[in-house]
């Protein structure tokens, strides 16, 4: 097995994978917030630390604590993606109270308010996403009815992380994802560039139910910091690059 060559060749690599950005007229499955607080970060500024007397309702007791807060857009996304399996093995079931993040482990229990009405909903971490620069959570159907995001599309919401099943920013299994792209062959294109280049480095060409296409790069073992490094260096016209866990 070739080692990985070095990251560097990969920004020339994706700078020539040039396409138009394909505009999804639903809620694409989710990008995830970047530049997260490190785990263990009790409260915040706007949770100012409070007891959180719903989270019983989750099977947590009510004076849980959010260990990591984010603010950023919400999105949602429903009937493309109903009865598909999402990222943690499990079929989506719309109806339920789960979402989709990029980074924070599958299995987490997080508190989504809007930020503008006070309206929550307390979901958990299912899949990934939302692969949509600026964006940090993705709801399910119900979760986005609960804090009536449904019409709207979008809105602005804090993300309390109150219960991880794994270590966060330290631990996990990470990858790069390029895309949209709006055809096949142009992602299969740039996929064969990179597998021919980096043969130690794991690549996936595949597409969404609602028919765009994506390349995801798994770096060597998975790490985290070479993960980064990729998002740091590598440049692309095409859509965007995204981190994500995939754990």
């Amino acid at each position: 097995m070739k080692l990985l060559l070095p990251l560097a060749g990969l920004v020339l690599l994706l700078t020539s994978c040039s396409h138009k950005r394909v505009a999804v007229a639903v809620p694409a499955a989710s990008p995830a917030a970047q530049n997260l607080p490190p785990y263990g970060t009790v409260g915040g500024a706007e949770s100012g630390g409070a007891k959180l007397p719903e989270v019983d309702k989750a099977g947590l007791p009510p004076d849980t604590r959010p260990v990591l807060v984010e603010t950023g857009i919400a999105s949602w996304y429903g009937a493309p993606y109903h009865n598909r399996r999402g990222s943690n093995g499990e079929i989506y079931d719309m109806h339920a109270m789960t979402a989709a993040h990029r980074t924070l482990p599958l299995g987490s229990i997080v508190r989504v308010t809007d930020i503008a009405s006070g309206s929550f909903a307390i979901v958990r971490i299912t899949d990934r996403g939302p692969f949509v620069a600026g964006r940090v959570i993705d709801l399910s159907q119900a979760a986005a009815k609960k804090i009536g995001l449904v019409q709207r599309g979008t809105t602005k919401v804090r993300v309390e992380l109150l219960k991880a099943p794994a270590p966060g920013a330290a631990g996990g299994r990470w990858a790069v994802q390029i895309g949209a792209f709006g055809h096949e062959g142009a992602a299969r294109d740039c996929a064969g560039h990179l597998s021919r280049r980096y043969q130690s480095a794991k690549i996936l060409t595949f597409n969404s139910p609602v028919g765009d296409w994506w390349v995801r790069v798994r770096v060597k073992d998975d790490l985290r910091a070479r993960a980064e490094e990729v998002m740091r260096d590598a440049k692309t016209s095409e859509g965007a690059i995204f981190l994500v866990r995939l754990d």
